[in-house]
C-alpha cells in the first residue's frame, strides 16, 4: 500500500480568536529548502494550502500560504488543497462554481482536493458554523469529482476532513448520510478519501506510556464506528490531514519531538489494518516561537527563523521510511 507524507508550510494558523499571523513572514526559498529536505528523493510528497470561499468569489480570499504553487519544487511535490465553505449567506451554488474554478486554475498540480475545512466543528473560523455547510459538502465533493474527471484529472483524489467523535453523539454523521441520499446520490462513489485532524496530547495530555494506546484507540474508533455511521466503508481511504504538538509555554520541544515520533510509529502500524494512506504534519514552521499566551503559536517543526527544532529530523526520519 502507498503512503504519502506532506506538510502545511505556511507560518499562519487558525486560532481560538481567529487566525494567528506569523511573527516572520513566509519565505519561499527557505521554505523550498526546508521541503527539499523532508522529502529527500521520496516521490509524492504534498504541499497542505488553504483556500477559503466567501461569497461572491472574488471577494479578494487567496491561498494560504500564499502561491502556493511556489512551493511545488518544479513539479517534485503535488498540492493536498483545502477549499473551506466561509460563506455567511451559505451559497451553495456560487461555491460550486469556485469549486470548479479551483480545479481550473491548480489542475494537475493538485493530489488531493479536500471539500470544506473541519465541518465536524461548530466554530466561527471553521466550516461546521457556515450554514449550508454539509450541502455544500456533500454536493462540492461530486461537483469536484466530475469537474475533474471531464478536465482529465483521473489521479486527483477528491475528499473531505474531520475530527474525533467523542462519546455517543454522531448526528454530524447522520445527518451526513441523509444529506448525501437527499442531494448527491453519487457522493459516496465520488469520495476518493476522508481526511482526519486530530491533535493528542496538545488540548489535553496524555501520560506517555498510554499515548500510542490514546491514539491506535482513536483512530480505530474513527474507522471502524464513526466513519460506517455515514456509509463510509473501509475501501475508502483514511488520511492525516492535520497532526501536531505545540511547544511553548512550559511545553518543550523535546516533548514534541516524542509526541511526533509515536504518533507517526502509531500511524505507520495501523495504515494497513485501517487503510490509511497517508500523513500531513500540521505545521513547518511556529508562528511566533517567543509568544507564550497562547498554545497555537508553536506547532511548527521549525522556529518561526526557520532554525529546527528536534521533531523536524523526527519527521525528516519517517518520510523516508
Amino acid at each position: 500500500m502507498s503512503f504519502t507524507f506532506g506538510i502545511y508550510p505556511g507560518g499562519a494558523v487558525g486560532g481560538d480568536l481567529g487566525v494567528v499571523e506569523p511573527a516572520r513572514a513566509d519565505d519561499p526559498a527557505l521554505i523550498n529548502r526546508a521541503l527539499d529536505e523532508l522529502q529527500g528523493t521520496r516521490p509524492g510528497f504534498l504541499v497542505r494550502a488553504y483556500l477559503n470561499f466567501r461569497s461572491p468569489a472574488a471577494s479578494g480570499e487567496r491561498p494560504t500560504p500564499a502561491e502556493p504553487e511556489q512551493l511545488l519544487g518544479a513539479g517534485a511535490r503535488r498540492l493536498e488543497l483545502v477549499l473551506g465553505f466561509r460563506d455567511p449567506a451559505g451559497d451553495v451554488e456560487s461555491w460550486l462554481a469556485f469549486v470548479r474554478a479551483a480545479i481550473d486554475t491548480y489542475g494537475d498540480r493538485i493530489a488531493l482536493l479536500q471539500i470544506c475545512e473541519e465541518p465536524t466543528v461548530d466554530a466561527p473560523y471553521l466550516d461546521g458554523s457556515t450554514p449550508n455547510v454539509l450541502s455544500a459538502l456533500v454536493r462540492g465533493v461530486v461537483a469536484a469529482r466530475d469537474h475533474a474527471r471531464d478536465l482529465g484529472l483521473a489521479d486527483l483524489a477528491v475528499g473531505f476532513n474531520a475530527t474525533p467523535a467523542f462519546g455517543p453523539d454522531l448526528s454530524f454523521w447522520h445527518d451526513l448520510a441523509a444529506t448525501a441520499a437527499k442531494e448527491a446520490p453519487d457522493f459516496h462513489d465520488a469520495l476518493g478519501y476522508v481526511g482526519f485532524d486530530f491533535f493528542p496530547d496538545v488540548f489535553h495530555p496524555i501520560p506517555g506510556p498510554d499515548l500510542a494506546r490514546a491514539v491506535g484507540l482513536v483512530l480505530t474508533d474513527f474507522r471502524e464506528r464513526v466513519l460506517p455511521t455515514a456509509g463510509i466503508g473501509a475501501d475508502v481511504p483514511v488520511r492525516i490531514a492535520e497532526n501536531g504538538w505545540s511547544t511553548g509555554g512550559g511545553r518543550s520541544e523535546q516533548r514534541q519531538a516524542e509526541v511526533v515520533e509515536t504518533v507517526l510509529a502509531t500511524v505507520l502500524g495501523l495504515r494497513e489494518r485501517l487503510n490509511i494512506t497517508g500523513y500531513s504534519h500540521f505545521c513547518l514552521r511556529d508562528a511566533d516561537s517567543a509568544a507564550t499566551e497562547s498554545i497555537f503559536y508553536g506547532f511548527g517543526l521549525l522556529h518561526t527563523d526557520y532554525t529546527p527544532k528536534p521533531a523536524f529530523a523526527v519527521y525528516k526520519a519517517a518520510c523516508r521510511r
